[in-house]
């Protein structure tokens, strides 16, 4: 890590514009088609975003991890800005990534989940190394299984395509299983970037809620030379945000997590990434540029 860096008063900000669950009816603002993510990303790291968490979406709006399409949203997000890339592997809870168990379940189709790491263009992948109950889509009940031989096959897809991972949780065991075992193993070079999300009980069985307890907790667990980031979703972006901050970790926002700014309030993503930055700069510190959070992370430049 390069001693120019002084992450007392520097962290990445992540933008997550879209997200694999929600839709245009819930927010007008979620941009889910490649030209409206990239002219969203780019006006974000413009602001201060140094990573964008990306989800794809099919013409129909509906969830996939098609390389294709990751492909056309890196493509158009570089010709625009130099933000580190991040494509999701989680996928979504509609159209490519569910498969209809006939029990009454529906799963994410793992198959469809490891696509997601073929893009071009992409820097990072996320790994969800995570079994929850994803009951966000009301009735619909969605299981996603990641088991420990699943989550190793994960790893080394993105390993194998040349990705660093970005390890996503959701409580204490997703670190202190898995994501330990699989660095332990081998699957990552330090330094570990692993992003907590809380707040998301209310929607997946297996998920922690936020508190400052919890938080503080979470960052006990992880693995030496880890870096972490919060994402707070819904009424938690801003206080998990704000206390990350204190405790000297990155901070990820967006309408994937949160679709408003105050209460009634819609927010769009450019407003999120804004309120970050002037809460930073009160507390005396410096969103990274996309260049110095590639050096922090070890990626090669752009």
């Amino acid at each position: 890590m390069s001693s120019q860096i002084d992450l007392n008063n520097r962290r990445m900000l992540t933008i997550a514009p879209t997200g694999g669950m929600s839709m245009k009816s819930a927010n007008p603002a979620l941009p889910t088609q490649p030209q409206e993510i990239a002219d969203v990303v780019a006006a974000c790291s413009k602001a201060g975003a140094s990573i964008a968490a990306i989800h794809a979406r099919r013409p129909d709006d509906q969830a996939t991890c098609n390389p294709d399409i990751y492909s056309d949203i890196n493509a158009r997000i570089r010709a625009k800005c130099d933000i580190i890339i991040n494509n999701s592997t989680g996928g979504g809870n509609s159209g490519d990534m569910l498969v209809d168990r006939g029990d009454g379940l529906f799963e994410t189709d793992f198959e469809e989940r490891l696509r997601g790491c073929d893009a071009e263009g992409a820097e990072m992948c996320t790994f969800d190394g995570v079994t929850v109950a994803d009951c966000n889509g009301g009735e619909r009940e969605v299981v996603v299984i990641t088991t420990p031989s699943r989550c190793e096959t994960l790893a080394k897809r993105i390993i194998d395509k040349g990705k660093k991972p970005e390890w996503e949780v959701f409580s204490p065991e997703h670190i202190l299983q898995d994501v330990t075992r699989l660095i332990q193993k081998g699957y990552d070079k330090p330094p570990y970037y692993i992003n907590m999300v809380l707040g998301g009980d209310m929607g997946f069985q297996g998920a922690m809620p936020y508190s400052a307890d919890i938080l503080d907790f979470m960052v006990k667990c992880l693995p030496p030379q880890s870096i972490w980031c919060v994402s707070g979703i819904g009424p938690a972006q801003l206080p998990a945000s704000t206390q990350a901050l204190l405790l000297g970790g990155h901070v990820r926002v967006g309408l994937e997590d949160n679709h408003y700014y105050a209460r009634g309030v819609k927010a769009t993503n450019l407003m999120l990434v804004e309120r970050q930055v002037r809460i930073m700069a009160e507390l005396g510190i410096e969103p990274m540029s996309a260049a110095q959070s590639r050096e922090v992370l070890g990626l090669n430049p752009i």
